[in-house]
């Protein structure tokens, strides 16, 4: 009889470090995944953006940063429920960093497009051909365009005909002036116009849509700040009545009612900035 507690104990002993070893082995393969798609994604993002950093690395810094933001909410909330929301939010860091990055890639080759144009239109007029006017422009430009037209130029040493190297750059920049700009580039070589004064003409249309859109957007910014504003007014709120009356508040953090709430706010929330991003988004 008095050997069962002691069989009872180590029956339990096993049990618990069986348990907890197929869920650190369920846990490891299930980090080499994530750390192989990470790596995977970044490599071909950070090369879209010709960015050349080691994913490897950037994906040990990222994991770093989430157990350290997980960490210090843990700790300055004192709910881990706080410091596991914190560190998922910051697992989403580097594809919304990617994101913003590329929207400025896209804006900046779009303000640069009307000035390569005439550049390229002048060498067509001074009698070189569209390779060596392209060779022209990305010596004497500046990136990001200067790149996407310097790999058309790789692309087509390689072997790949100028039309496909064109249709490959507006995969990569997929802005509807590059697409105009290409179009009218190829019906001018097919119909056997002046492309000098095609390009020339794309030019005027694309100065006149980028004058347009720095408008809208000059228009639409007061309508951004307010779903910041209504974004960030809630969650400074909680704060507030957190460090005023953290008695009452206390039944927000730790009880599945208020955990239930603080799930309502946040969809209600984010469905509110989406729509106010939804109407100030204008497309031209």
């Amino acid at each position: 009889m008095s050997t069962q507690p002691l069989l009872a104990a180590v029956g339990a002993g096993l049990a618990v470090a069986l348990l907890a070893w197929a869920m650190a082995a369920i846990g490891e393969d299930g980090l080499t995944i994530y750390r192989a798609r990470f790596t995977a994604e970044a490599r071909f993002r950070l090369g879209e953006l010709f960015l050349f950093f080691d994913p490897a690395r950037l994906f040990a810094a990222n994991l770093a940063l989430v157990a350290l933001s997980g960490l210090v909410g843990w700790l300055v909330s004192g709910q881990p429920l706080i410091g596991l929301a914190l560190g998922a939010g910051t697992a989403l860091v580097p594809g919304l960093t990617y994101r913003r990055l590329r929207v400025r890639r896209m804006r900046l080759i779009e303000g640069q497009l009307a000035d390569a144009l005439l550049v390229i239109a002048g060498g067509l007029r001074a009698g070189v051909s569209l390779t060596h006017a392209l060779q022209q422009l990305v010596r004497e430009g500046s990136p990001p365009l200067a790149q996407e037209f310097d790999l058309v130029l790789r692309e087509q040493r390689l072997g790949v005909s100028l039309d496909e190297a064109l249709e490959h750059l507006a995969g990569r920049v997929p802005l509807s002036s590059l697409t105009m700009v290409i179009a009218a580039m190829r019906i001018a070589g097919e119909t056997g116009g002046s492309l000098a004064e095609a390009l020339e003409r794309s030019a005027h249309t694309v100065r006149s849509q980028l004058a347009m859109e720095e408008k809208i957007r000059a228009l639409t910014a007061q309508g951004k700040l307010q779903a910041i504003v209504v974004g960030l007014l809630p969650a400074l709120l909680l704060l507030v009545l957190g460090r005023m009356e953290p008695e009452a508040m206390a039944v927000m953090w730790s009880t599945p009612m208020g955990w239930a709430t603080l799930g309502v706010i946040a969809v209600l929330e984010a469905c509110g900035v989406m729509l106010i991003l939804r109407i100030v988004a204008i497309d031209v």
